[in-house]
Protein backbone atom coordinates (compact mmCIF):
# COMPACT_ATOMS: atom_id res chain seq x y z
CA UNK A 1 0.00 0.00 0.00
CA UNK A 2 1.36 3.23 -0.80
CA UNK A 3 -0.11 6.63 -0.07
CA UNK A 4 1.52 10.35 -0.51
CA UNK A 5 0.38 12.36 2.09
CA UNK A 6 -0.36 16.65 1.97
CA UNK A 7 -1.10 19.22 4.62
CA UNK A 8 -3.40 21.36 3.46
CA UNK A 9 -5.12 24.32 3.89
CA UNK A 10 -7.97 22.95 1.54
CA UNK A 11 -9.12 20.20 -0.87
CA UNK A 12 -11.71 19.14 -2.89
CA UNK A 13 -12.04 16.72 -5.45
CA UNK A 14 -14.38 17.05 -8.95
CA UNK A 15 -15.85 15.01 -11.18
CA UNK A 16 -16.88 16.65 -14.28
CA UNK A 17 -18.19 19.50 -12.55
CA UNK A 18 -19.30 17.82 -10.01
CA UNK A 19 -17.58 18.20 -6.25
CA UNK A 20 -17.44 15.08 -5.06
CA UNK A 21 -15.55 15.85 -1.69
CA UNK A 22 -14.01 18.85 0.08
CA UNK A 23 -12.11 19.79 2.86
CA UNK A 24 -11.18 22.84 4.97
CA UNK A 25 -7.52 22.36 6.96
CA UNK A 26 -6.75 18.46 7.33
CA UNK A 27 -4.91 15.67 5.14
CA UNK A 28 -5.32 14.97 1.02
CA UNK A 29 -4.19 11.63 0.78
CA UNK A 30 -3.66 10.11 -2.60
CA UNK A 31 -3.63 6.09 -1.80
CA UNK A 32 -2.89 3.40 -3.78
CA UNK A 33 -3.15 -0.86 -3.50
CA UNK A 34 -0.80 -3.85 -4.76
CA UNK A 35 -2.08 -7.46 -5.17
CA UNK A 36 -0.86 -8.31 -1.66
CA UNK A 37 -2.56 -5.79 0.45
CA UNK A 38 -4.18 -6.98 3.52
CA UNK A 39 -5.71 -5.39 6.47
CA UNK A 40 -2.25 -5.05 8.37
CA UNK A 41 -1.46 -2.56 5.53
CA UNK A 42 -4.30 -0.82 5.72
CA UNK A 43 -4.71 -0.46 9.77
CA UNK A 44 -0.64 0.70 9.78
CA UNK A 45 -1.50 3.41 7.24
CA UNK A 46 -4.73 4.74 8.82
CA UNK A 47 -3.01 4.99 12.05
CA UNK A 48 0.09 6.60 10.54
CA UNK A 49 -1.89 8.74 8.87
CA UNK A 50 -3.53 10.04 11.68
CA UNK A 51 -1.32 10.58 14.25
CA UNK A 52 1.64 12.07 11.69
CA UNK A 53 2.99 14.48 13.61
CA UNK A 54 2.86 17.40 11.00
CA UNK A 55 0.51 20.81 12.20
CA UNK A 56 2.35 23.06 13.91
CA UNK A 57 1.90 23.23 17.56
CA UNK A 58 1.17 26.94 19.36
CA UNK A 59 4.69 27.49 19.36
CA UNK A 60 5.42 26.92 15.42
CA UNK A 61 6.74 23.47 16.10
CA UNK A 62 5.10 20.46 14.16
CA UNK A 63 4.11 18.72 17.13
CA UNK A 64 0.09 17.74 16.22
CA UNK A 65 -1.45 15.48 14.38
CA UNK A 66 -4.37 15.41 12.32
CA UNK A 67 -6.03 14.24 15.34
CA UNK A 68 -4.88 16.90 17.85
CA UNK A 69 -6.03 20.07 15.22
CA UNK A 70 -9.28 18.49 14.35
CA UNK A 71 -8.42 18.30 10.85
CA UNK A 72 -10.16 16.93 7.83
CA UNK A 73 -9.11 14.10 5.50
CA UNK A 74 -9.56 14.00 2.01
CA UNK A 75 -8.79 10.21 0.27
CA UNK A 76 -8.75 9.61 -2.87
CA UNK A 77 -7.58 6.62 -4.93
CA UNK A 78 -4.51 6.49 -7.25
CA UNK A 79 -3.55 3.54 -8.86
CA UNK A 80 -0.81 5.31 -10.69
CA UNK A 81 1.39 4.99 -7.29
CA UNK A 82 2.01 1.57 -8.52
CA UNK A 83 3.55 2.55 -11.55
CA UNK A 84 6.39 1.25 -13.02
CA UNK A 85 8.58 3.89 -14.73
CA UNK A 86 12.26 1.95 -15.06
CA UNK A 87 11.73 0.76 -18.32
CA UNK A 88 11.07 2.44 -21.47
CA UNK A 89 8.95 6.02 -21.67
CA UNK A 90 5.15 4.33 -20.50
CA UNK A 91 4.53 3.57 -17.23
CA UNK A 92 3.58 -0.57 -16.45
CA UNK A 93 0.82 -0.86 -14.16
CA UNK A 94 1.06 -4.25 -13.51
CA UNK A 95 1.19 -4.23 -9.27
CA UNK A 96 -1.52 -1.93 -8.99
CA UNK A 97 -4.31 -4.68 -7.30
CA UNK A 98 -7.19 -5.29 -9.49
CA UNK A 99 -9.70 -2.75 -9.31
CA UNK A 100 -12.66 -4.81 -7.38
CA UNK A 101 -9.70 -5.58 -5.16
CA UNK A 102 -8.54 -1.93 -4.79
CA UNK A 103 -12.28 -0.66 -4.04
CA UNK A 104 -12.94 -3.07 -1.23
CA UNK A 105 -9.56 -2.14 0.07
CA UNK A 106 -10.05 1.84 -0.35
CA UNK A 107 -13.57 1.59 1.35
CA UNK A 108 -11.97 -0.34 4.39
CA UNK A 109 -9.29 2.11 4.61
CA UNK A 110 -11.63 5.32 4.35
CA UNK A 111 -13.82 3.64 7.38
CA UNK A 112 -10.73 3.03 9.48
CA UNK A 113 -10.04 7.08 9.08
CA UNK A 114 -13.90 7.74 9.71
CA UNK A 115 -13.73 5.48 13.02
CA UNK A 116 -11.28 8.45 14.43
CA UNK A 117 -14.05 10.45 14.30
CA UNK A 118 -12.79 13.15 11.88
CA UNK A 119 -14.68 13.97 9.11
CA UNK A 120 -13.60 11.71 6.19
CA UNK A 121 -14.76 12.99 2.24
CA UNK A 122 -13.36 10.83 -0.61
CA UNK A 123 -12.94 11.27 -4.37
CA UNK A 124 -15.10 8.83 -6.20
CA UNK A 125 -12.96 5.25 -6.94
CA UNK A 126 -12.29 4.47 -10.90
CA UNK A 127 -13.73 7.82 -12.12
CA UNK A 128 -11.32 10.60 -14.15
CA UNK A 129 -10.88 13.08 -11.19
CA UNK A 130 -10.01 16.83 -10.53
CA UNK A 131 -7.92 17.26 -7.57
CA UNK A 132 -7.58 21.04 -6.43
CA UNK A 133 -5.41 22.18 -3.05
CA UNK A 134 -3.55 24.50 -1.84
CA UNK A 135 -0.61 22.37 -0.03
CA UNK A 136 0.51 24.23 3.44
CA UNK A 137 4.13 24.51 3.55
CA UNK A 138 4.40 22.49 1.64
CA UNK A 139 4.38 19.41 3.63
CA UNK A 140 4.13 16.51 1.39
CA UNK A 141 5.21 12.62 2.75
CA UNK A 142 5.00 9.05 1.07
CA UNK A 143 4.29 6.53 2.78
CA UNK A 144 4.90 2.69 1.96
CA UNK A 145 3.66 -0.65 3.64
CA UNK A 146 5.88 -2.69 1.47
CA UNK A 147 8.62 -3.61 3.97
CA UNK A 148 6.07 -4.31 6.96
Amino acid sequence: MRSVVQRVRYARVRVGQEVVGEIGRGLLVLVGFTHSDAKPDLTYTAEKILNLRIFEDPDGKMNDSCLDVGGMILSVSQFTLYGNTRKGRRPNYMAAAKPEFAQALYEEFNQLLRESGLIVQTGRFGAMMDVELANDGPVTLWLDTEHL
